[in-house]
């Protein structure tokens, strides 16, 4: 990396030595707003002949690209209505998961969350662009508006500044970027290969013919409930605080837990003496956690000596000793326990599963000297796949890290004065 930077500073100092100007995006590039029919809900908007891709928020990822296939297809009736998007347009994503940028790789139409880059009024290096606005984007959506959908608009974006060195010093800052991230999406995408791998063989071992019985998951439990009913708005809701002290215990919602890995450093923390008054809703022994809306059939299970609390959508199911948790985690994670919930999902003003479905799910129930063996092999692959701690998760994590190191001092320059 020595010899790069070297490199790098013998080009700054050739072509910009005094230091490099900064200009505003407005003054860099024009640039709109994406676009679709209201309300989005009609069907003859989406799909049917002649339909194109649509891109949204979800569609654009971490890699400067878009997925490879769009979550929604637009319709040849709502097209006029949205934003045309020629292949190898810089794109950012204004709202909600702020900052993702892409370089489009096939045309396209655009949500109205996202900005799309149409002609360029300076020399810029295309991918050089790409990178400083994800760079600007990832400090300033820190102080984006709004509280549970954060936004940032047009009219405040367009005057960040940016660096803009001589093309030389552009298109090195470029390579050493693109050698960076070429070996993030190659070990992403080996890690893709091994998570497959994992689900074929959790399928297969979780395959279990007529010969292995069942049981309902209430006869495998000591208790089955959720929050619901425990006087959330009246003593719970008004007890959270959203920092750790001595004598307050995490609350646990959707988003803390995923299989085996619960995640103490919550948004909220419930006082002790809530804790005492409801401890069916406390995680205080062996459990399964279930999100019964948002996120349906999301798996967790809790082991651990440490105490939390379960907030709201979270089925909450306290195991009997003998029970194998690792088992049934695995069992409802699979498309075996997935497919159950799915069909036990109950429309009503919003999608969810009831507690009364969850104690009827039937678990198959091999002697537990199999169920032990099952573990052992999933336990294995689950950690090659998704501990951030060892392989390749933790190379990953740690080539991310290191490319924003570098990122930023890349990007960092001594402004020119005039």
């Amino acid at each position: 990396m020595v010899k790069v930077m070297s490199r790098l500073d013998e080009l700054i100092k050739q072509f910009c030595p005094d230091g490099v100007e900064y200009k505003t995006l407005e003054d860099i590039a024009t640039y709109r707003r994406g676009s679709f029919p209201q309300p989005y809900g009609r069907p003859q908007w989406y799909g049917g002949e002649d339909a194109m891709p649509f891109v949204q928020v979800a569609d654009v990822r971490e890699d400067f690209k878009l997925v490879e296939d769009t979550k929604q297809k637009i319709s040849k009736l709502a097209q006029p209505k949205s934003i045309f998007v020629p292949k190898d347009s810089v794109i950012v994503t204004l709202q909600g998961t702020i900052g993702r940028v892409a370089i489009t790789q096939y045309d396209s139409y655009v949500d109205r969350t996202l900005a799309i880059f149409e002609d360029y009024k300076i020399e810029i290096n295309k991918k050089f662009f790409a990178y400083v606005l994800k760079q600007k984007f990832d400090i300033e959506k820190k102080h984006a508006r709004g509280s549970t959908l954060k936004t940032i608009t047009k009219e405040e974006f367009s005057k960040f500044p940016i660096p803009v060195p001589p093309m030389p010093v552009q298109e090195e800052i470029v390579r050493i970027l693109d050698s960076f991230t070429e070996l993030t999406t190659e070990l992403t995408a080996e890690l893709t290969a091994r998570k497959k791998q994992y689900e074929y063989y959790r399928e297969e071992l979780l395959a279990f013919d007529n010969k292995v019985k069942t049981t309902e998951l209430n006869n495998l439990c000591l208790l089955i409930t959720k929050q619901t009913g425990f006087d959330y708005s009246a003593t719970i809701k008004p007890s959270l605080i959203t920092e750790n002290r001595v004598g307050y215990y995490p609350f646990i919602q959707n988003k803390n837990f995923n299989g085996a890995n619960i995640n103490y450093n919550t948004d909220f923390y419930v006082p002790e003496e809530v804790v005492n008054k409801y401890p069916k809703i406390t995680l205080n022994c062996p459990s399964i956690l279930i999100t019964l809306s948002g996120n349906i059939g999301n798996i967790g299970y809790y082991n651990t000596n440490r105490i939390a609390f379960i907030g709201g959508a979270v089925g909450i199911c306290k195991l009997k000793q003998d029970v194998n948790g690792k088992f049934i985690m695995h069992y409802l994670s699979s498309k075996h326990g997935q497919t159950f919930l799915k069909k036990s999902i109950k429309a009503g003003s919003h999608l969810n599963i009831t507690v009364e479905a969850i104690r009827k799910i039937p678990i198959p129930f091999p002697p537990l000297e199999e169920q032990k063996r099952i573990v052992d092999i999933l336990d294995r692959f689950d950690q090659l796949c998704n501990d951030i701690t060892e392989g390749l998760p933790a190379e990953i994590e740690a080539r991310q890290k290191q490319y924003e190191y570098y990122r930023d001092k890349l990007l960092t320059f001594k402004e020119k004065t005039a």
